[in-house]
């Protein structure tokens, strides 16, 4: 057993001792003892490629790149050839004259006798303790050993101690760690992307919780913010500014017009809310109803709205291509019209319908413009329709005497609720309505029913959130739980990362940054997924969905922010280790 860590090339585990302790040109230094151990041409090679023999030459070339001062070798060339044997003691006894002391345990009197001074053990006790001098100066020596030692077998031997001119005790004793380095962080890096690779299917499951969270999350934000903006863009398509009056009963609140309804609303009415307050600016009655419309051969069956020429400054229904209707086409209930894009699209493809007649309800319209793009919701197309004038929708097409509705434009958001005070009491007097009884019309503010639909928005994506934060929860107890099981398998190579120099800072940065990555790769891929369902829901459900940069950023903090959070309890739990103990787990 040689401790090098098995999915790391040679030339890596040569180099790792170098990368705890700081040390610069770790790459030639390493190159340059692989090639003197005789493995130049195996440094990419992982330890499981090599033969026992190469593996030990692996281990002893890493003892030696931090050039330490003690070096204790265990049988170093018991799995050797001669040949190579014979490399490493010439190795070892040039070490030993450059400073270092070699301490070697051995059973071969061959080896043994490369030594300068030999202490015989037996049965645990020193039985020897013999000196050569082989140079022609005098040689310093230990102090004399007495009772029983460590090392077993029935000879061990002690080089000589390095000569005067190395470090002194204090400066061995100023033993710091270097600070944090690139170096390092690739270390751990690559250490967690290998442990990652090497167990795929435990790793994707465990990914699996945090990517089903921020996915939500994406997903979760897209629709919300998509919903905001149709919204938005709805409300902005009525106008600005806009109470809508409409009819109903003290019974049936908000049917307009339903069966049994007393309230009517009339052209007499528009004209009375025109003088009610100075603040309101322009007042529309409309009318809708269904209809079929023809086109050759093509028909379809649609909505058409019968309203006023301000109209079009109230409700920015400014065509992008023809013309409006006039007041003077209203009052002779002219057969004129101006088409949705959903109708152009039923009927005309990619003809231009301005100038063609079509037959509305079997009557003739000449199309006079097309309405600017308004959008659809998920219960209706606002595309899907025909505009004309109100006289004659009223009188040629719907037959109806009343409107559907009376929108009213204020002058200022500020002067809508004097306006609203003052419609009430105008429409309780039309319809005398004495004190006790309930209004039989019904009065809505557009910026009331955005706070409503948006306040709905909120509670929809409220709810989304909540899912998706219990989906990050549970992917964070799998990553803590995966993070644990791999620090009980990995316990031998924490040992051996601490044997060679690695700080408990070292070990906590590795395991941590292990679990940052396992949660990152699991939001970058629930990023994308969120990013897919958004699109695809956008575009087969009809829902309005918008990925922002903002919630890519929010989502991509959350998952690495898990992964740290509860990948720290294991790292901590790693870098306690005892190496010793470490070393000696099964």
């Amino acid at each position: 057993m040689f401790n090098l860590l098995a999915r790391t090339s040679t030339l890596d585990n040569v180099m790792l001792p170098m990368i705890y302790s700081g040390v610069p040109n770790r790459n030639e230094r390493a190159r340059e003892l692989l090639k003197d151990v005789g493995l130049q041409d195996r440094m990419d090679h992982k330890p499981n490629q090599l033969s026992g023999g190469q593996q030990q030459r692996v281990a002893i070339a890493r003892a030696l790149v931090n050039r330490p001062r003690i070096l204790f070798a265990d049988e170093p060339t018991g799995n050797l050839a001669s040949d190579q044997a014979e490399d490493i003691l010439r190795q070892l006894d040039l070490l030993n004259r450059s400073g270092i002391t070699v301490i070697m345990v051995t059973h071969d009197p061959e080896i043994a006798a490369h030594a300068k001074r030999i202490i015989h053990i037996k049965d645990g006790k020193i039985v020897s303790d013999e000196h050569k001098n082989t140079d022609e100066r005098k040689q310093e020596t230990l102090p004399p050993l007495r009772g029983k030692v460590g090392m077993g077998g029935p000879a061990a031997q002690v080089l000589t101690p390095p000569p005067p001119s190395s470090p002194t005790r204090g400066e061995e004793a100023q033993l710091e760690h270097p600070a944090f380095s690139f170096a390092e962080f690739r270390e751990y890096a690559g250490s967690a992307l290998r442990a990652i690779a090497a167990n795929k299917v435990r790793s994707g499951l465990s990914m699996l919780g945090i990517l089903i969270g921020v996915g939500a999350v994406i997903a979760m934000l897209a629709i919300g913010k998509g919903a905001q903006k149709a919204i938005e863009s709805r409300l902005a398509s009525l106008g600005s500014n806009l109470v809508m009056l409409m009819p109903g009963s003290p019974n049936m609140r908000g049917v307009a017009g339903a069966a049994g309804s007393i309230s009517r609303l009339t052209m007499e009415d528009t004209k009375a809310i025109a003088r009610a307050n100075p603040n309101i600016v322009h007042v529309d009655g409309n009318v809708q109803g269904g209809v079929q419309v023809v086109y050759g051969d093509k028909n379809a069956n649609t909505q058409v709205t019968g309203a006023l020429p301000v109209y079009e400054e109230m409700r920015n229904a400014h065509p992008y291509y023809g013309r409006f209707y006039t007041e003077a086409e209203n009052q002779a209930q002219a057969r004129v019209c101006l088409l949705g894009q959903t109708v152009i699209n039923n009927l005309f493809n990619k003809e231009n319908p301005v100038g063609k007649e079509i037959k509305i309800n079997h009557i003739g319209f000449k199309v006079i413009g097309i309405l600017p793009l308004k959008g659809a919701t998920g219960f209706r197309d606002q595309d899907d329709t025909i505009l004309m004038p109100l006289n004659t929708a009223m009188n040629r097409v719907l037959g109806k005497k009343y409107f559907n509705n009376i929108f009213i434009e204020c002058a200022t958001p500020d002067s809508i609720t004097s306006v609203m005070q003052d419609l009430a009491s105008l429409m309780r007097k039309r319809h005398r309505l004495p004190a006790y009884k309930d209004n039989d019309f019904d009065l809505r503010n557009m910026a009331d029913i955005q706070a409503a639909l948006q306040g709905t928005t909120q509670t929809f994506t409220l709810l989304l959130g909540i899912v998706a934060a219990i989906s990050l929860l549970v992917g964070g107890i799998g990553i803590m739980n995966i993070m644990l099981v791999s620090v009980s398998e990995r316990t031998r190579e924490i040992g051996l990362r601490k044997a060679v120099g690695a700080a408990r800072r070292a070990i906590l940065a590795q395991f941590l940054l292990e679990s940052a990555v396992l949660s990152t790769l699991g939001g970058l891929i629930g990023i994308a997924l969120g990013m897919t369902v958004s699109i695809v829901m956008s575009k087969f459900a009809g829902w309005a969905a918008e990925v922002t940069a903002q919630s890519v950023i929010l989502a991509f903090a959350f998952s690495a922010g898990t992964g740290i959070i509860f990948g720290f309890w294991p790292a901590r739990k790693a870098s306690l280790l005892s190496p010793i103990e470490a070393l000696r787990y099964e």
